[in-house]
């Protein structure tokens, strides 16, 4: 896997991530309360040690449901200690004792009845509390490279763990995508092709400054919507509205269909990925649906102490934002968990 370009001039240091599973806390944020009565039971469940999946099978086993009639907004990493929604469908049924459910598949601290099924990315945010163990390097450097990201952004790169250890997800992707394959891709691996593609794009323009520096023929997006137009030139309030996190230039997410993008740009990105000519067509085979994705993310409450040697930090990012990406434009974050389970030994995340 290449290295992508860092905005702020890299890292000042390194240190330790997921030594325990407290060390890497995050937190679902609806961005609404369900309630109102129906249907579905809307869980609030805290677990480490078990991924989103696992835990929803367990729900579905122990509410005698389908595992269909379980819906969950994001997936959530099991070396974590994470805080997130699921529903049950329970028609015309009561809920059972949650808090009978196996601990090891984590623990139902709030239930609510509501009247839909919980679907993928209904969840506004996350918020993260992560620990960095034994950090070393220069912290002068590291402080000031979290100030430039707190005021600035930090781009919004899709992390490793889209591609899979060690970019097996990409691997399969390109396989499954050549013009002569037997299978079809799935979900995970079309995911692990457009995010990569993404980044292609997103590193060439963190090189040149244009990832903050809208040009006309850009898309650029409302923050916090998916609503896209495309830059002309010569409306007098971009910058300004830009710097002030209301509009950020976008890159693509490949598919087909018409590009909000001038031919300009069009073409720049195509030249880009001139060499991922057969992830491209494949996509494009499939007829998935272009779409735009923010080159920038923003973290405005970020904050940081230390505890010694270490760095506790503490963000809000929004939903398909990756904490990783963020703090490598601080800190080399070397991942224990995955190290431990022989997964990524030494790996960035």
């Amino acid at each position: 896997m290449m290295t992508f370009a860092r905005a702020w001039g890299g890292p000042g240091g390194q240190g330790d991530l997921r030594t325990e599973a407290a060390d890497f806390r995050v937190d679902e944020v609806l961005g609404f309360e369900p309630g109102g009565g129906g249907e579905h039971a809307w869980l609030w469940l805290r677990k480490r040690g078990a991924n989103t999946e696992d835990v929803a099978h367990a729900l579905a086993g122990f509410a005698g449901v389908r595992r269909r009639d379980v819906g969950f907004s994001g997936m959530k990493d099991r070396h974590a200690d994470t805080g997130q929604w699921f529903s049950v469908q329970l028609p015309g049924r009561s809920d059972p004792q949650w808090s009978d459910l196996d601990p090891a598949m984590g623990r139902v601290e709030y239930a609510v009845r509501h009247n839909r099924k919980l679907r993928t990315g209904s969840h506004q945010a996350n918020r993260f509390v992560l620990r960095l163990r034994a950090v070393t390097g220069d912290r002068g450097v590291i402080e000031k490279r979290l100030a430039t990201v707190r005021a600035n952004g930090f781009p919004n790169y899709f992390g490793p763990q889209r591609f899979g250890h060690g970019g097996e997800n990409l691997r399969r992707a390109r396989r499954l995508l050549a013009p002569d394959a037997v299978k079809r891709a799935r979900g995970i691996h079309l995911s692990a092709a457009r995010s990569w593609l993404f980044n292609r794009v997103l590193d060439v323009r963190v090189r040149d400054g244009s990832w903050i520096r809208p040009v006309p023929g850009d898309a650029l997006m409302l923050a916090g919507t998916n609503s896209v137009f495309e830059y002309q030139g010569d409306e007098d309030d971009i910058k300004s509205r830009h710097d002030e996190f209301d509009l950020d230039v976008t890159g693509p997410l490949w598919g087909t269909g018409k590009q909000p993008v001038g031919p300009a740009v069009a073409e720049r990105e195509r030249a880009w990925l001139a060499d991922e000519s057969e992830l491209r067509e494949g996509l494009e085979r499939i007829d998935m649906q272009a779409r735009r994705r923010a080159l920038r993310a923003v973290a405005p409450d970020l904050a940081w102490h230390w505890q010694g040697a270490d760095l506790e930090l503490r963000f809000t990012l929004g939903r398909g934002i990756f904490a990783t990406s963020l703090l490598d434009e601080a800190v080399t974050a070397i991942d224990i968990s995955r190290a431990q389970a022989g997964r990524s030994e030494g790996s960035v995340v």
